[in-house]
């Protein structure tokens, strides 16, 4: 053959498998794009009621900055001190293990700290030191309020993490768990929102693995 070769035509048989696997990636990215549409409904429309009493209240950790409470864990712990003061909670649970391993307080000791100068009384503050993630922060805090005889719990934390842990609560056995959810500003919500989608994402998976056995509470 003289001159440029000819391009071979696709084979029809080819052609049909390129455009089968077209339509199963688009249809895999509209079921994501619907996954993610319906984590993002359900993070906006959480309500934010008034709450009737409860047994205690549960402050889920996050960053310490040295000894001091980071200024979004401020407004979980500020809300916290919100329902104290109101009657809503008599006790609180402050949870949070530490944040590295040369941490000077672990996060339950920083917020106890905050709480305090806020007024609320030490007596009043249950320390959950060991949480390393959201699920231990519900189970361990579950076994706090056992100790104590409580059934009703108020979750408290901001809007995005909150259908999370709420949904943790239930899958432990938590009885008719109530959350008091807040927005931030302080926060990047768009980084936190994207990544707490993902974090919920795995959250369903290791839920429905655990049907086959598997233990997601480490």
């Amino acid at each position: 053959m003289t001159g440029v070769d000819r391009v071979k035509p696709i084979e029809p048989g080819l052609r049909r498998t390129v455009r089968k696997l077209f339509r199963f990636m688009l249809a895999v990215g509209a079921v994501a794009l619907l996954w993610v549409g319906f984590i993002q409904w359900r993070m906006a429309t959480l309500p934010d009621e008034k709450l009737p009493p409860h047994d205690v209240g549960i402050v889920l950790g996050a960053a310490l900055w040295q000894t001091t409470p980071s200024p979004a864990l401020k407004e979980r712990l500020d809300r916290a001190v919100e329902l104290y003061q109101a009657g809503v909670i008599p006790h609180i649970i402050v949870s949070g293990g530490y944040d590295y391993v040369d941490s000077l307080l672990t996060e339950a000791e920083g917020m106890r700290n905050y709480l305090v100068e806020k007024g609320v009384p030490s007596a009043s503050i249950y320390l959950e030191n060991e949480a390393r993630s959201t699920l231990q922060n519900m189970l361990f805090s579950q076994k706090i309020m056992q100790d104590h005889g409580w059934t009703s719990a108020v979750i408290v934390t901001h809007r995005y993490h909150a259908v999370r842990a709420l949904d943790m609560a239930r899958f432990l056995g938590y009885e008719s768990p109530s959350v008091s959810p807040m927005d931030s500003s302080v926060l990047t919500m768009a980084w936190h929102k994207s990544r707490e989608t993902l974090a919920f994402t795995k959250w369903q998976w290791d839920k429905m693995r655990s049907v086959f056995g598997y233990r997601p509470f480490t």
